[in-house]
This record gives structure tokens, sequence and C-alpha cells, in this order.
């Protein structure tokens, strides 16, 4: 029955008006027969290896959001919870953070605080819901002006939306608010160049409407996507995992609220997707959420970031060979991978499994079988949706931005197993000379492993099947051509967890300062302060940095700053101080971190500039030591 419903939909989507990709003649981004086949063939050995085994399992159910409902959990996701309800307008913090919001940020923030603030007053007709133009002038009126320096921006949506209250420009770090070239100038030198320096739905909006915009549009074949590429930021590119966990949370609210603003400038629905908690296995390989098996794991091999098992299934694959030919999309026999995958549970972790019974092909099937028996998809149920609108968003470059920003909002261990598949899958794609994967063909293939979810029913699938398809498969090799980019932290967002922290240690400072008004007088606090500028000043002078390294031989150095410095020179330079008492360490094994003043923690990547980011953050410290410690 299965296979018959499948061959009509194939029949059906080769026919159908929208079905245009499959005319070769007509666009250059069409993706040919013979690849959207590997798709569907796909779909086809799921359904077998699945069996009746489908049945047995609960299938996730994806609940209906009552009105107001998925907005109010987007605030709570965005840490805005008390901008609406009983908290609503105490909150400083808040205050703070809107405060470093940009232009269409904000616009994003007030359309879900307006779409509550509406429901409640539905509900509720006697309770009194602020209105949520005075959360936002109050925050314009307590700041007086941005943090950046620039006039504070409204987002009342007026006929000039770079206009704020009264009548000014916008932020000047906003590309577009100010006096600028014409886009279509500044795409001369920077078609490929993602800019990461300037938010991306400020980007966008600048672009929309523009001829620019019309010019980019599309898919395309391997051939056809551009090499983007990030240009070198003098303060160094932040990659995930290089900043402390209290910034990352102020990272996953930007992420959020720049994804939504970037999704509204197009019209496309951001839709977080909540799941229903169902019961779900709490032991075992296969069909076990990712942090019940990590835990597990971890008493095994302590620190482990990916379950064992992945891992073990890509040494499996790749110990043979990656030249095989139809390595992924060869499927293994259904009833081997099925007594396979009984066998590993009943014998991996007591390490009895043989492993030399396993073939090729069935690792690779094993390998998808995993993925796709997750509880929760590996994109996660709230963002599996926003990852497939991706190709809904009409360039190539705003499409990347937009997967970056996704990756980010995944919860660690779903980005670092993503992580680990999309480097083993572009190995796979490095032999396509010999075994014929290509990345069309590699997307093709894991997308429905990916993308079709039995949680959603069959209702995501059976609509537009075929445009779903082809746009998934685009969304897939999207992630595997250019993984090296999305694990980075945009530089706008990395500045706007600066101006927050910097706001807040003012706030800290002013509640102190108010304290000690209470304990002394005024004028012992100036003679302290006096006292503590100069000896600060005697310890360091003008233009050098002190260097803490506890872990090396030599643990402390003053360094003169000079415009070519990098990260990299300084830990050398500790490095060359070797004494036979302290344990040998390599280069690669020791970073140079910067740590407090406008940010928690960073570990520097090695072209970081090192005086352009002390002028960024002068109260920093500067210490060497490896990632572990």
């Amino acid at each position: 029955r299965r296979s018959g419903q499948y061959t009509m939909n194939h029949d059906h989507s080769k026919k159908t008006p929208d079905g245009a990709a499959f005319d070769r003649s007509g666009s250059q981004d069409s993706l040919d027969e013979l690849s959207m086949d590997d798709y569907w063939k796909e779909i086809e050995n799921i359904h077998e290896t699945t069996g009746n085994n489908h049945e047995e399992q609960v299938a996730l159910v994806v609940k209906e959001p009552e009105e107001g409902e998925l907005e109010e959990e987007w605030l709570k996701e965005a840490g805005l919870s008390n901008l609406v309800g009983e908290s609503s307008g105490d909150s400083l913090e808040s205050m703070v953070f809107l405060s470093t919001l940009t232009r269409t940020q904000k616009a994003a923030v007030e359309k879900r605080v307006e779409t509550v603030t509406q429901t409640m007053r539905k509900k509720n007709k006697h309770h009194q819901v602020p209105d949520v133009r005075d959360i936002f002038r109050l925050q314009n009126d307590s700041k007086g002006k941005v943090c950046d320096g620039s006039e504070p921006s409204t987002i009342r949506t007026s006929e000039n939306k770079n206009e704020t209250q009264d009548g000014t420009k916008g932020p000047k770090f906003v590309l577009g608010t100010d006096e600028q070239k014409s886009p279509l100038e500044d795409m001369s030198f920077s078609a490929t160049d993602i800019n990461l320096e300037i938010p991306f739905a400020e980007q966008a909006a600048n672009l929309k409407d523009s001829s620019v915009g019309k010019m980019c549009k599309g898919g395309g074949g391997d051939t056809l996507l551009p090499n983007f590429r990030l240009p070198k930021d003098k303060t160094g590119t932040t990659k995930i995992g290089d900043l402390a966990p209290q910034d990352m949370k102020k990272v996953y609210s930007l992420a959020l609220i720049e994804l939504t603003a970037l999704y509204d400038i197009f019209g496309t629905e951001f839709k977080q997707q909540k799941a229903v908690k169902i019961k779900t296995k709490d032991s075992g390989l296969f069909g076990v959420p990712l942090s019940v098996l990590l835990e597990q794991d971890q008493k095994k091999v302590p620190g482990t970031k990916i379950p064992l098992i992945f891992q073990k299934l890509i040494a499996q694959i790749e110990e043979a060979t990656l030249e095989t030919e139809g390595l992924l999309r060869i499927p293994g026999v259904a009833t081997r991978v099925k007594s396979l995958c009984q066998e590993l549970e009943a014998k991996f972790y007591e390490g009895t499994f043989n492993w030399e019974n396993v073939k090729q092909h069935d690792a690779a099937s094993l390998l998808k079988l995993f993925i796709r028996e997750l509880p929760q998809p590996l994109l996660t149920v709230e963002y599996l949706k926003a990852f497939q609108d991706v190709q809904n968003l009409p360039m190539k470059k705003q499409q990347l931005q937009a997967l970056n920003l996704l990756v980010l909002l995944l919860p660690e261990a779903n980005r670092d197993t993503l992580k680990v598949l999309l480097e083993f899958l572009q190995r796979v794609i490095d032999h396509r000379d010999k075994n014929k994967m290509t990345l069309k063909n590699v997307a093709m293939v894991m997308a429905p492993n990916l993308f079709t979810f039995h949680g959603f029913g069959s209702k995501t699938i059976e609509q537009s099947k075929f445009l779903m398809a082809a746009g998934t498969a685009n969304v897939m090799r999207f992630m595997i051509r250019y993984q090296k980019l999305l694990w980075t932290i945009p530089t706008f967002i990395v500045n706007q967890v600066r101006k927050q922290n910097t706001e807040s240690q003012k706030k800290d400072k002013k509640d102190k300062a108010m304290k000690k008004l209470l304990k002394k007088m005024a004028c012992d606090r100036e003679k302290h302060e006096k006292q503590e500028k100069t000896t600060n000043d005697a310890d360091v002078p003008e233009g050098v940095i002190r260097v803490q390294a506890p872990h090396l031989s030599k643990v402390s150095m003053a360094i003169q700053l000079t415009e070519e410095l990098k990260a990299s020179d300084i830990v050398a330079r500790f490095l060359s101080q070797k004494s036979g008492n302290v344990q040998t360490l390599k280069k690669e094994e020791v970073f140079l971190y910067e740590i407090g003043g406008n940010i928690g923690e960073r570990c520097l990547d090695d072209d970081t500039y090192m005086k352009d980011l002390y002028q960024l953050n002068p109260n920093a410290e500067w210490v060497i030591k490896s990632k572990q410690s």
C-alpha cells in the first residue's frame, strides 16, 4: 500500500505545474529528475526499514496553540516575559535589554507584545493591561540615548521606517539609516561576503524591494552555490563554544529576536512548534532522547558530547572506505538492519557486540535510523518548521543568515551532534569522484531523514509533497556546504551582548554607589577612588596589557600593544619560554582568553588584532589557558 501511495505521489509531482523543478530546460536552479529520484527512493527505503515497528511508537503530538499563546512563549524564550502580564514594566533588566536592540529587532518584539496584550484584553476585560507603546516609550525616555550613542530609535510603523519620534535618523550602526552607498554599489564588492557586523534583518530591510534583491534570487545546483566567505574581523571571529554560558544565554535571546525580525521582513511566518510531552525510553540506543543518551554515555566516557553509538557508526562507515559507490544512497538489507538494531540494543554497552558482522551499507542505514528514531527530531520540534521555511527567503545570503541564527538556537547536544554529522557528510562528498555522491545526491538522501518526522503526522508531508522535497533538500545542501560559516556567532550579536553587559554594570555600579553613600561620607569615597585610580594606572602603563598564564612556566607577562600584534603572537611568546617542570602544551591546546570587562569570557581566534580588541574592551583581563581548564 505504501509503495503504491509513493508511486502515485511521485508521478503526480512530475505532472504538477508547480513541479517546474523537473523541467530541465526550465530554470538553472532546477534539481534534476535523477537526484529527486534519490529523494523518493529514500522515502521508500525509510518505509521499508520502519515496517510495522512504527505502529508501536507513540507519535509526538504537536500542539495547536491558542491565540496569543505562541507569542507569549516567544517572549518567554527571548527572556522578555515580564513585558506583559502582572509584572509588566517593572523590570530594569528588560529595559537594559531593549535598549540594545536594533530597529527591526524592536519591531519584532513589539509585534509579539501587541498580540499578547490584545489577547489579554479580550480575556480580562477588567484587568488593566499596559499599552505596548508605553513600554517602548518608557524605555526610550529612560535611556535618552541608545547605548551606542545614537538617538533612540522608535518602532512605531510610520511612513518613513527609518525615522525616530523626533524625526531624526535611527541608530548609526544600522545600514541604510544614514547617508551610505546605494545597495547596488555595496553589492559590487560584497556579493559573496557575509557581513557579520550589520544585523541581518537590517541588511534585508534595506535590500528588500531594491533591484539587487531581485537579481540574486534562487536555489541552484552544486556549481551554482556561491563561495560565501566571512571577511576577517579585526576583533576576532567568535565561534560557538568560545563564549561563557551566561553570555550564550544572551546570544540565544538575541538570535531568536533577530531571526524573527528577518522572517517578519519577508512576511514569512516564524512559528515555534510546541511538542506535547510524551513518555520516552529512558535507556537504550534507538528512540532515546539525546539528553538521556549523553547522560548514560558520560558515565562511560566523562565529558563526551556526542552519543557513543553515533560516533561508532560513523567510524564503522569510514573504516571500510568512503570510496564505495552509492554510499548512504544504497540501503542495507532491511531485515538485517532490524536484527542488528536489536542486537546493538542488547550488547553495545556491554562491549560484546561484534562489529565485524556489520556491512558498510548496514552501518549507513543504522546511522540514518538513529537520526529518524530520535523521539524529537535532531533539528528539534520547536525549530524544524523554521529550518524548512529557510527556503522561503528570497536570497541565498539571507537563507544562510537564517540558518546561522537557527544553529545558535539549537540545544547544545543537538548542535554538537548535527556538527559531527555535517562534517562526516562533507567527507563523503570529498570522495565523490569514486563514490558518485555529490553534494546534491547526499542532500537528497539525507533530507528525508532529518526533515520528515513522524510527530508531525502525515499532514506536513502530504501537502505540496514535491515542493517540500525540493525545498528541504536545498536546505540540507546549504547546511552541508556552508557548515563552517554556520557555527560562527555574528559580530553584531557579540557586540549587543557587550552593550548589555556594559549597561548592566552601569546599573550595578549605581546601586552599589547608593549603598556606599548611605554607609560613608561622599568625600571618603572620592579619596578612596582617587587612590585606587592612581595605583591601577601605575600598575600597567598605557598601551600595555598584562597577560596571565597560570598553567605555563612563564605565569605573567606585560605585552606592548602594536597595530599588528595578534592573539597567536602572544600565545607563541609564552610557549617559547619553556621550563622543565611544567607539562609541555602544544600550540593547538592553549588559547588566549578575554575575560571580564564587557564580556563574560571569550576564547580568541589566532587572528584577533589585540589593539583593536583592547579598544573595544579596555577593562578585560587576558589569560592563556586550555579549553578544558
